[in-house]
């Protein structure tokens, strides 16, 4: 179910940055980061469930890093 959702959030994201790199218009920026943090979170948290606690913890950290910016950049 994780391996679906991740390649889901995965394409999504591609989508939207080959999207800003095509046309020039960075408008959907915002989404794409938003989308990625929980790319990660999910990548995150396929880690745990293999036993991997490194890469869990630094998916995390990087997951809320990015929701961060993500939430920051929609309240400017």
């Amino acid at each position: 179910m994780l391996k679906i959702l991740q390649i889901i959030l995965s394409i999504i994201v591609a989508s939207f940055g080959v999207y800003g790199l095509v046309t020039g218009d960075f408008k959907f920026q915002s989404y794409m980061q938003l989308f990625l943090g929980f790319t990660m979170l999910v990548v995150g948290l396929r880690e745990y469930q293999k036993g991997h606690k490194g890469y869990f913890w630094l998916s995390i950290v990087v997951s809320l890093f990015i929701l961060s910016v993500s939430i920051e950049s929609f309240l400017v």
